[in-house]
C-alpha cells in the first residue's frame, strides 16, 4: 500500500480557512521559538496544519539526519518517508490518527494544555537513530482544530519504537496507548518523595555517591537504598535513564 503526505492528514483536522482573528494568534511567536531553539539547543519545528508542511525547523542536528534544516522544512512531511525507519512509518500514520481522535473528545478550550509524546527511528546515515517526539498545540481554529503545532525531538531513553503517552499540563494525569488491546489507559505519574528528589537534584550536578550521602546527612547505603526504590518506581535501569525520565515527566 503505497504512502503520501496526504496519509498525515484527516478531514477532522483539514484546516481550510484562517479568519482574520485567528491570524492574530501569530505575532511574533517565531522570534519567540527560534530564540527558545537557541537558548535550549533542543531540536524543535512546527507544523502548519492548513498548508500541510513545516513552518520552521532548528538547526540541531538530531532531526536534521545529514540535512540542513532549510532543506528538512522544504521537504516538509516528505522528511518522514525519507527518513523514517520503514517499519515505523505505519506507527507514526497509527499515531496520527490515534491523536487526533483522542483530541476531538477533548473540549476545545483545553486542547493545547496537552501534549502527545511516543518514539520511532530515524535514519541518520542509514543508521536508526530512537528518538522521542513530542507534539502541543501552538494555535486553534475557532472550531477547535489545530493549526499549527510544536514538535520537540530528542533522544528516546526507550529501546524500542511506540510508548505512545498523552500528558496533560497541570495534572498528575497521563495516558498510556495499550497496543495489545488498542486502547488508552488513564494513569497517575510516579510520586516521588523530597528525599527521593534530594538525591536526584545532586546526581543531576554530578556528585558521587558519597558526596551526596555527605549532602543529605545519610550513609552511602542509604543513598543506594534510595536510588535502588527510584529505579523501581520509574521502572529504569539507571541513573542517566531515571534522570531523563523525570524530566521528560516533569518530576524534576
Amino acid at each position: 500500500m503505497s504512502k503520501n503526505v496526504s496519509d498525515f492528514f484527516f478531514a477532522k483536522n483539514t484546516v481550510d480557512e484562517i479568519t482574520t482573528e485567528e491570524t492574530v494568534q501569530l505575532n511574533n511567536y517565531l522570534q519567540v521559538t527560534e530564540a527558545f531553539s537557541r537558548v535550549s539547543y533542543m531540536s524543535v519545528y512546527i507544523i502548519d496544519y492548513q498548508n500541510k508542511n513545516f513552518e520552521y525547523v532548528s538547526d540541531n542536528p538530531l532531526f536534521l539526519c545529514g540535512y540542513t534544516a532549510d532543506e528538512v522544512k522544504e521537504m516538509g512531511y516528505n522528511f518522514y518517508f525519507k527518513c523514517v525507519k520503514k517499519e515505523d512509518l505505519e506507527l507514526l500514520l497509527k499515531i496520527n490518527q490515534l491523536g487526533f481522535d483522542f483530541y476531538e473528545k477533548i473540549p476545545a478550550s483545553e486542547r493545547k494544555l496537552y501534549t502527545i509524546s511516543y518514539d520511532f527511528h530515524l535514519l541518520n546515515k542509514g543508521r536508526p537513530v530512537l528518538i522521542n517526539h513530542k507534539l502541543t498545540p501552538l494555535f486553534l481554529t475557532e472550531s477547535g482544530k489545530i493549526w499549527k503545532a510544536m514538535c520537540i525531538v530528542s533522544l528516546s531513553t526507550h529501546t524500542s519504537s511506540g510508548n505512545i503517552t498523552i500528558f496533560k499540563q497541570g495534572t498528575n494525569q497521563f495516558w498510556s496507548y495499550d497496543t495489545r488491546e488498542n486502547c488508552w489507559r488513564n494513569e497517575s505519574k510516579v510520586k516521588l518523595s523530597e528525599r527521593e528528589l534530594d538525591v536526584l537534584r545532586y546526581y543531576a550536578q554530578g556528585y558521587t555517591i558519597s558526596e551526596i550521602a555527605d549532602k543529605i546527612f545519610v550513609s552511602s547505603d542509604t543513598v543506594k537504598f534510595y536510588r535502588r526504590k527510584l529505579f523501581e518506581k520509574m521502572q529504569v535501569s539507571n541513573i542517566s535513564e531515571a534522570l531523563s525520565y523525570v524530566t521528560s515527566n516533569k518530576l524534576l
